[in-house]
C-alpha cells in the first residue's frame, strides 16, 4: 500500500484479501488454489489485473487442475472461501 494510505484503509484490504498470504491454500466455487503471490502495490495490482481501480492483487493456481497455471485475481475473501492450509510464517529447515 501507499505512504498515504490511513490504517482503517489498510485495515479494509486485510480484510477484503483475508488469510489469502502465499503458502496458503483455499478452496471456492471454483476450485482450489494455491496462493503464489500477493501483490499490495495498487500500480502492479492495476496492471495484472487490468483495471484502474485494483488496490491489491492475489497470484494463485488451481491445484485441481494439473495443467493449472498462475493468475492472478481481485476478488475479495467471502463466506463461500475456505482455508485448507494456512500460509507458512517461517521457513522450515530442511530435513
Amino acid at each position: 500500500m501507499t505512504a498515504g494510505s490511513s490504517a482503517a484503509d489498510l485495515a479494509r484490504v486485510e480484510k477484503e484479501i483475508g488469510p489469502r498470504l502465499p503458502g496458503a491454500i483455499y478452496q471456492n466455487v471454483d476450485g482450489r488454489f494455491e496462493v503464489l503471490a500477493l501483490v499490495t502495490d495498487p500500480a502492479d495490482a492495476a496492471q495484472l489485473l487490468r483495471r484502474d481501480s485494483a488496490r491489491w492483487a492475489v497470484v494463485v493456481r488451481d491445484t485441481l487442475r494439473p495443467d493449472g497455471q498462475p493468475f492472478a485475481i481481485g476478488s475479495v475473501w467471502t463466506t463461500s472461501d475456505y482455508l485448507i492450509r494456512p500460509a507458512r510464517t517461517a521457513y522450515a529447515p530442511a530435513v
